[in-house]
Formats: C-alpha cells, sequence, structure tokens
C-alpha cells in the first residue's frame, strides 16, 4: 500500500474479551472486586471462566476497540498487536479482520499464550474485568512495520502496553517513524494506575511525540497533580497540540491549539454496559479528525459511538455508526 491509505493505525494488546452476563453473588463467590480490572495468572483462567454463563468471544483490548469503532464508521484502519499460535489467537485474527482491519502480525510461537480479558457484567452495567495479558505486552520494536505506520494519517497508541521495557522501545521505535512520515501520533493514557506507574515517562513521550491525547478526568489529574482537570488540559494541550478529556455524563472537554469545546453526551435510554466507552469514544473523535471534520463535530462523533457501545453487552458497535453519523447528519 502507499502512504496515507490509512485513517488510523493502532498499537496494543491483542486480546481476547470472553463476556457474559453475571450477577452480584458469582463475583462474591469468586471473591471479585465489582466493578475493578484485575490482571490474572494463566493459572486463574480455568475456575473464573469455568463460572461464567453463555457469552461472546472477539478480539479486543482498548486500542483494537478504538480501531474497530473507526472501521464501522467507515475508516480505514489497521492494526499491530502481537498474538501467539494459538485458539485465541486465530479467535482475535479472525474477528479482526473480519471487520475490515489490516492486521498482519505475525503469531509466535513457544512462551506466553495469547491474552484474553474474562468480563463479569452485572445488572448494573457494571464490568469486572479478570485479564490475563499472555504474551501481548513482549511486543518488541522488531514487530513494528514502518511501511504501515508511513501509510497512516495517524499513529494510535494504547497507554496499557507501556509497562515493559521492549513495548516502550516499540512505542517510541514507532513515534520516530511517524514524526519522519509526517503521520500525526496519538495515545491514550487507558487507567489511572497505569498513569501513576508511568507519570514521568508518559509526561516525557507527551511532550516530545504526542499530538492527540486522550485520558478521562482521573487520569488527567493523576498526570497532572491538578484539580482543575479543564485548565489543565488546556496547559497541557498549548499551543500545538490537542487534550481530548472524557467525563463521563457531563460529556467532554477538548483543547485544541486556541478552541475550546464543551462536547455535551448523547442520550442512551439505558446504560447496559461502560465497557468500551472510552474506547469508542476516541474512534468517533479520530474518524472525524481524519476526515478533516471540525474539531466539534470530532468530538460529537465521539459522544454519539460512546453511547453506542453502552447501551449493549460488548466493548464493540452493534449497528454500523457510519449509519448513525449520517442519521445525526455528521457525514
Amino acid at each position: 500500500m502507499s502512504a496515507q491509505q490509512l485513517d488510523v493505525l493502532g498499537i496494543g494488546n491483542a486480546i481476547v474479551d470472553v463476556i457474559a452476563k453475571s450477577d452480584d453473588q458469582t463475583l462474591a463467590d469468586l471473591n471479585l472486586a465489582k466493578g475493578a480490572m484485575q490482571l490474572i495468572e494463566e493459572t486463574d483462567i480455568a475456575p473464573i471462566y469455568a463460572a461464567m454463563g453463555p457469552g461472546q468471544e472477539r478480539s479486543g483490548g482498548s486500542a483494537a476497540n478504538t480501531i474497530a469503532g473507526i472501521a464501522s464508521f467507515g475508516g480505514r484502519t489497521g492494526f499491530i498487536g502481537r498474538v501467539a499460535s494459538d485458539e485465541f489467537g486465530q479467535i482475535f485474527t479472525h474477528d479482526i479482520r473480519s471487520i475490515g482491519v489490516e492486521f498482519a502480525s505475525k503469531p509466535v510461537s513457544g512462551g506466553d499464550p495469547t491474552a484474553r480479558c474474562l468480563i463479569f457484567v452485572t445488572p448494573d452495567g457494571e464490568r469486572t474485568m479478570n485479564t490475563f495479558l499472555g504474551c501481548s505486552p513482549a511486543l518488541d520494536k522488531q514487530e513494528i512495520t514502518p511501511e504501515h505506520i508511513e501509510q497512516a494519517k495517524i499513529l494510535y497508541l494504547e497507554g496499557y502496553l507501556f509497562d515493559r521495557d521492549e513495548a516502550k522501545a516499540a512505542f517510541y521505535a514507532a513515534c520516530d517513524i511517524a514524526k519522519t512520515a509526517d503521520t500525526l501520533i496519538s495515545l491514550t493514557l487507558s487507567d489511572t494506575f497505569c498513569v501513576e506507574r508511568h507519570r514521568d515517562a508518559f509526561l516525557d513521550l507527551i511532550e516530545t511525540h504526542i499530538d492527540i491525547l486522550f485520558a478521562n478526568e482521573d487520569e488527567l489529574q493523576a498526570l497532572t497533580g491538578a484539580t482543575d482537570t479543564v485548565n489543565a488540559a488546556i496547559k497541557l494541550a498549548g499551543e500545538n497540540k490537542t487534550v481530548v478529556m472524557t467525563r463521563g455524563a457531563e460529556g467532554s472537554f477538548i483543547s485544541h491549539r486556541s478552541e475550546k469545546h464543551h462536547i455535551l453526551p448523547q442520550p442512551v435510554q439505558e446504560v447496559v454496559d461502560t465497557t468500551g466507552a472510552g474506547d469508542l469514544y476516541a474512534a468517533g473523535f479520530l474518524y472525524g479528525y481524519a476526515q478533516g471534520h471540525k474539531i466539534e463535530t470530532c468530538g460529537t462523533l465521539g459522544s454519539i459511538a460512546a453511547a453506542e457501545v453502552i447501551s449493549h453487552i460488548g466493548a464493540r458497535p452493534e449497528i454500523s455508526l457510519h449509519e448513525l453519523a449520517k442519521a445525526n447528519k455528521l457525514v
């Protein structure tokens, strides 16, 4: 493919999501903290999986969910992530390709198996996530393909992947290629605990490489130490960056150079599952940005995508986001 044939290329954890409805008693029986995300070992998978009811198995991970959302809008997308030569690696690869995402990462043999996340969704829409990262965090810079980055308008990096030195090196290698290719670089902070682990490194990465930053209020507060998160977003954006802060039921705030936008949330009849709300907001924003839409429109596209995904179980849209955007006269 020639340069700039992808709207967005994502780099992140390649995880198979297993999602099932549950009740509070099941969580209590398993000693799981409701609404939390915990990392588990391979030996923990069998008893947790056995307690799950009928569910969905599909490609997941934060950045992969964002890329899938952009594809649903009609964007041209690619993804880089590490999977193993096993059944779950095959599930991830088939699923993400089936929705039109270019996924050329080759499965690795030996070592840890493919990552998976066992997700319990209670009737109030809360998600309790049990994540086995497997081989995913071992992604290294040898797996970063320059031709894929060079053909993308925007590179999207997942903060969750920042824990291991190999992945950090992969991030910086990808950023260097992107800068040379005039590819914009975006980052999602992913999680407050992730920010607390890597605060100084994230600040350095943001200052030296990032053009578009995604964070929720808690993550931005953890990053900057400021209680006034709107002002913190404005300062962090400065004159040459875009900071997109999601605010739950209050919508979102975007600081884009001299522009400041408060974006209202889209109405939702019932919140069924909050899984992927931030990921899909980023999908709508990045799709709009890649298409050259105004910043306010990008934010509204993000709100539309987030509202759709929290109205049902799972972190992927169940209806065409392109058709939803058309219905709202945004494309």
